[in-house]
């Protein structure tokens, strides 16, 4: 027995036609860092998040155009419910691409999804009423399961040492996506209008004037449908405990007595009694269900913002907006992305190293109320000055954004084993689209509201609005503290990925555990 013990020691870890075994030999043997992998997360990620904020900039002025408001007042309140049925389309299915991404990989799930946003974002710029849009919103929310997906990859391409550039990439695709998103529709949106030059009012972009933004979105998710095509699966496809069973066969002597028999059901039986506990529910793992709730609670808060932040700039100032123009709001979301873009891959990655994810999701809540507070003075800036304020305000606010999320996934990551990481990422977009989908009605539905009472006495105007994202955010930040959320200790994590391995080799502590992502 102990000759066999020495063979399993020196036994190669990895099957051969394992695509998911091949990615980690891949990452065993090369400790540089993974630039290419990161491209094409960020290429992916970045194709699925665009279609999500692109129509902000428009949303008002497409909504007015399908004349289904009676007061200019009302636009916001209609304007909401768009913005709502792609992250109501996205909490009916995210449970389920997860579990189709852990079942079948990660790579069918990222190909179907760039094909939605091919196919039904188009559709979209085509809309000619206020029913076709909230459907084509809806069917690419529901169809596209891409960012939970995208959060198990990343951790799964890259070594642990580059777990926090992974999540990066995926938190920094997304935040810019969801500014150069409005930046897109506010430059391409009505070009009958901002390039007469080029398109006429008579040609087919004047008479579907949202359509060319949303198709340079699908052209460039048609790109990145190209690109998945070469993505490397990472999910482990293969089953050793009947290959465990046929080594001890082997060694015995080509047939087992009756005495090797025994030892090999003895340890089939032992493994079979210890996966169960690998496979837990993922609902009792409380440091992955409380940062889900808390991540909730902040991507509550930030869709919210981006609604009103869009709805707000494009008002006139007579209902207490900024009076911009599409371009106006797109040049702002473009300035604001490419700051963003800089802090991600420059300064988050130490300061996360320095203070670690927790704290910098609790800097960032901290930072942003006072932040949020000035905003309903920016309205009393005009000009150069205005300008220089707003792009500051917005660039820091959606830093410090997703300066918490990429805090908050690393968390749930790190809570989790492999085998179970599409599933707790399907569960938290789920529940994280539940509440993106209260936020833009709800916020669209508060802006309307507020802009009627602009001589109220006690908060009046949008002071009212920006008064509710921070109680929001208030809400969000404590909650990170104890004992709500718990961090999940490392020990935690090297039980579960322990346990991971155990079933996936049939015999307990036989094989030499190897590291996770």
């Amino acid at each position: 027995m102990e000759a066999l013990l020495n063979k399993y020691e020196e036994e190669e870890e990895y099957e051969e036609d394992c695509p998911g075994c091949k990615v980690e030999q891949l990452k065993r043997a090369d400790t540089s860092v993974p630039i290419k992998p990161v491209f094409f997360i960020s290429i992916v990620t970045l194709c699925a998040s665009l279609p999500i904020s692109s129509l902000f900039p428009f949303l008002y002025f497409m909504v007015r155009d399908f004349h289904i408001a009676e007061r200019e007042e009302d636009i916001s309140y209609y304007a909401g419910y768009v913005g709502s049925s792609f992250m109501l389309g996205r909490a009916l299915t995210s449970i389920l691409w997860g579990v189709i991404a852990d079942r079948y990989g990660r790579k069918p799930v990222v190909v179907i999804g760039t094909i939605t946003v091919v196919i039904f974002n188009a559709l979209f710029g085509l809309s000619t009423n206020f029913w076709m849009a909230i459907i084509t919103r809806f069917l690419i929310g529901s169809l596209c399961g891409i960012i939970g997906t995208m959060r198990a990859y990343a951790s799964e391409i890259c070594r642990k040492e580059y777990h926090a550039l992974g999540i990066s990439a995926v938190s920094t695709s997304w935040g810019i996506g969801l500014v150069i998103g409005p930046a897109i529709g506010g430059y391409l949106a009505q070009p009958a209008e901002k390039y007469p030059s080029i398109f006429s009012k008579e040609s087919f972009f004047g008479r579907f004037p949202y359509f060319l933004p949303c198709l340079m979105i699908s052209v460039f998710a048609l790109a990145a449908t190209v690109m998945s095509f070469w993505l490397p699966e990472t999910l482990h496809k293969h089953n050793k405990i009947e290959r465990d069973k046929n080594n001890f066969n082997e060694s015995a002597g080509g047939t087992p007595d009756e005495s090797n028999g025994s030892n090999v059901s003895q340890n089939m039986n032992h493994s079979e009694r210890r996966a169960p506990g690998s496979q837990k529910s993922l609902l009792k793992n409380w440091p992955l269900v409380s940062s889900i709730i808390v991540y909730c609670i902040f991507q509550l808060h930030d869709i919210a913002y981006l609604e009103i932040f869009s709805l707000w700039a494009v008002s006139p100032r007579t209902l207490g907006g900024l009076s911009f123009t599409t371009a106006d709001v797109g040049q702002v979301l473009a300035i604001t992305g490419l700051g963003l873009l800089l802090f991600q891959l420059l300064v988050y990655p130490l300061v996360e190293r320095i203070t670690g994810p927790v704290m910098i999701s609790r800097i960032g809540a901290v930072l942003s109320i006072p932040l949020l507070a000035s905003y309903p003075y920016l309205a009393l800036l005009t000009g150069f000055g205005l300008s220089i304020a707003l792009n500051c305000a917005s660039m820091l606010k959606n830093i410090l954004s997703v300066s918490i999320t990429t805090g908050l996934l690393l968390m749930q990551n790190r809570a989790v084993s492999q085998e179970q990481r599409g599933a707790a990422n399907g569960i938290s977009m789920s529940s994280m689209s539940l509440f993106k989908t209260i936020g833009p009605a709800a916020g669209g539905s508060l802006l309307s509201w507020s802009q009627r009472r602009q001589d109220a006495d006690i908060l009046p105007g949008d002071q009212l609005v920006f008064f509710v994202l921070n109680v929001i955010e208030l809400l969000g930040l404590l909650l990170t503290f104890r004992p709500f959320l718990k961090e999940p200790e490392d020990s935690d994590i090297s039980k579960s990925k322990d346990d991971s391995l155990d079933q996936e080799n049939g015999i307990q502590e036989r094989l030499v555990i190897t590291e996770l992502p």
